[in-house]
């Protein structure tokens, strides 16, 4: 009897011991889970900031008022902030980073002290556009070498746990991924000259208070459906769901979800008034490009046309994950109408439309008088950064950031290999807005 309640002692002992075992094993793993979510997030919030960090120098380079140069310089400053602190929150304390974070901190202090100096007294120097240039370019190595680092940690699901391992060990050569692609950034930015830095240290938006250019009556689910049906052409076999907005919306709409035979999901929203698409969303795997992207933006305009969205041209396309994305805007006599904006998604596979966003237009499209220019396309031309080769003009309406619609020309010029669309504003030759055009991505596959 005795031998029997030592061997219950035992068992119960030896499975407590287990179970206390694989608790530990559990919250060693949790713990470890989420420190390498902390690292990985951290990564992939610095490359984003360098590639904003990018852009916003290049954007800088192509303004000329100090009205747009100092918030874009401010702003300079805030993102190279955010990657240092991104930097500070990966596990590279022991391996030798710190040129690059004294780089980032460099381009911070620049940026802040020439976007406190009154610039209507002091504008920017020769010298200074010169640093400002040099540091575009330096940006964008970093920008390529952190982007290849970032291929590889994707493309092979590399843990930024064994980079903490790795450099924890003593006595053993440093040899990961990772650690070796920051090596290599560190060495491009230790190439750098200090005595680059000098001796000194758009929008297009549009404010959401109301769809209040809607027309029409007021339409009942059952007329929603139908709408569905002839926007989507649909063959009336589908299953239809439709809910009601909340209220405090600033326009009543319906929300429909759209399951055909093949268990295909589309979503679609509709407002109340004059039951007019708002969004279109198809949930679909699109495995493979069968198309061009300029067969698929042809598609696109035929679409628009078919359901008399009409005047409309072609401002942006991209492709990606077998989709093209592309923009486009009302023109009305001549003058690109950029707050008249619809959006649309095409499947490269079939020339599908699984994606269309009309929210722009229907929030500000109505008939307008458009104003004369107060100024000459030369004068307007005369405002704009001499080192911008001008190599397209036209006449648009954007909204300024004061969300008033403002007559601009609108130039697309170059410097070196980027290009910019600037507006300068056709009554008083104010500079209202800079935006910096996609460069096509750069393959990284190693």
């Amino acid at each position: 009897m005795l031998r029997l309640v030592i061997i219950a002692v035992l068992a119960i002992a030896v499975v407590g011991t287990g179970y206390w075992g694989y608790q530990e094993h559990q919250d060693k793993n949790a713990v470890l889970i989420n420190a390498e979510n902390n690292y990985q997030r951290a990564f992939h919030d610095l490359v984003y900031h360098v590639d904003l960090l990018h852009d916003k120098i290049g954007t800088t380079l192509a303004m000329s008022s100090r009205d747009q140069l100092s918030p874009s310089l401010a702003e300079v400053w805030r993102i190279s902030s955010e990657a240092q602190n991104d930097v500070g929150q990966l596990p590279l304390a022991l391996l030798p980073f710190n040129k690059t974070e004294e780089f980032l901190h460099q381009i911070g202090d620049y940026s802040y002290e020439v976007a406190v100096r009154d610039l209507n007294d002091s504008p920017l120097s020769s010298d200074e556009y010169d640093t400002l240039e040099k540091l575009y370019t330096r940006a964008a190595e970093i920008q390529s070498e952190l982007r290849k680092v970032q291929n590889m940690v994707i493309n092979n699901n590399l843990r930024w746990m064994d980079v903490e391992l790795a450099l924890s060990a003593q006595n053993q050569p440093h040899d990961n991924t990772i650690i070796n692609g920051f090596k290599t950034v560190e060495q491009n930015v230790s190439s750098y000259e200090e005595a680059e830095f000098g001796p000194t240290f758009t929008s297009m938006k549009q404010t959401e208070d109301s769809y209040q250019y809607l027309e029409g009556e007021t339409i009942t689910e059952e007329e929603a459906k139908e709408v569905a049906r002839e926007f989507l052409s649909l063959n009336g076999n589908e299953q239809i769901k439709v809910t009601e907005n909340g209220e405090g919306s600033n326009v009543g709409f319906y929300s429909l979800t759209i399951i055909d035979e093949t268990e295909k999901d589309t979503y679609i929203d509709i407002t109340k008034k004059g039951g007019y698409p708002i969004y279109v969303i198809q949930n679909r795997e699109i495995p493979s490009a069968n198309i061009s992207l300029k067969e698929a933006s042809d598609k696109a305009e035929q679409f628009l046309e078919e359901h008399d969205f009409n005047g409309f041209t072609l401002y942006e396309s991209a492709e990606y994950d077998n989709t093209g994305a592309f923009t486009f805007v009302n023109e009305v006599e001549g003058v690109k109408i950029y707050p008249d904006a619809i959006r649309m998604k095409v499947s490269l596979d079939d020339g599908s439309i699984v994606g269309f966003s009309a929210k722009d237009y229907l929030m500000s499209h109505r008939t307008r008088d458009i104003p004369d220019a107060s100024i000459s396309k030369e004068e307007a031309r005369q405002q704009i950064n001499e080192r911008v080769n001008i190599m397209e003009d036209g006449l648009a309406i954007i909204t300024s950031d004061l969300g008033e619609e403002v007559l601009c020309y609108e130039f697309y010029g170059t410097i070196n290999n980027d290009t910019y669309q600037i507006f300068i504003n056709a009554d008083n030759g104010r500079e209202e807005s800079v935006v910096k055009m996609k460069n096509a991505e750069q393959a990284y596959d190693m």
